[in-house]
């Protein structure tokens, strides 16, 4: 069982998914394009709003919230979206060239074995670390932090380098984006929901 959760389902959350063992499974461009047609599809088909992203090589950071017309709350959303994911990386893994085959199946295998949840295979933790965001300072201190991921991790020297985040969304000058979102700025009321 989860030691974190979600606590207000409806509220601005900051949430991080990873990857078990830390596994760099988004090394691999496959991979985070399965990731991004995720979460746009999410975006369009099931409410969620997405106001900031990064997919690292082994996790994603998300600030995310429920449109109001949303059939499932926020952990239903990200659970189907982990699921959904996982089975997609595991075909990806059995269908498309992948030196590491093997040892990915062998190592999500092998973390499936401490969670009852997952019979086979476990490709994502089980946590999400949620952060439930409630002013613009901690909001916009985690939007920076979401954008400089890259740049702390020595992929990029400027946030908007990196094509597999929102940083370039948030740029007025840049709209060159891989995946539209839900920009923060003119939907922030001092209620503490972006609406």
């Amino acid at each position: 069982m989860s030691r974190y959760k979600i606590l207000d389902q409806e509220g601005l959350n900051f949430i991080t998914c990873t990857i078990v063992g830390w596994i760099d499974i988004f090394s691999r461009q496959s991979y985070r394009d399965l990731l991004l047609d995720s979460l746009k599809f999410c975006r369009k088909e099931k409410g969620l709003l997405i106001f900031a992203y990064v997919i690292m090589s082994n996790h994603i950071h998300l600030i995310v919230q429920t449109n109001k017309s949303a059939r499932q709350n926020l952990s239903e959303i990200i659970r189907d979206f982990k699921k959904f994911t996982a089975n997609g990386i595991l075909e990806k893994i059995n269908t498309e060239p992948e030196s590491r085959r093997e040892w990915l199946l062998h190592m999500f295998r092998y973390h499936a074995r401490f969670n009852t949840n997952n019979r086979y295979f476990q490709v994502w933790q089980q946590d999400n670390h949620p952060i439930l965001l409630y002013s613009q300072p901690i909001i916009w201190q985690k939007v920076n932090y979401i954008h400089m991921n890259p740049v702390r991790a020595g992929i990029v020297d400027n946030p908007l380098d990196y094509l597999y985040s929102s940083a370039r969304n948030y740029e007025r000058e840049n709209r060159d984006c891989l995946m539209e979102i839900d920009l923060l700025e003119p939907y922030w009321t001092d209620a503490g929901r972006v609406e």
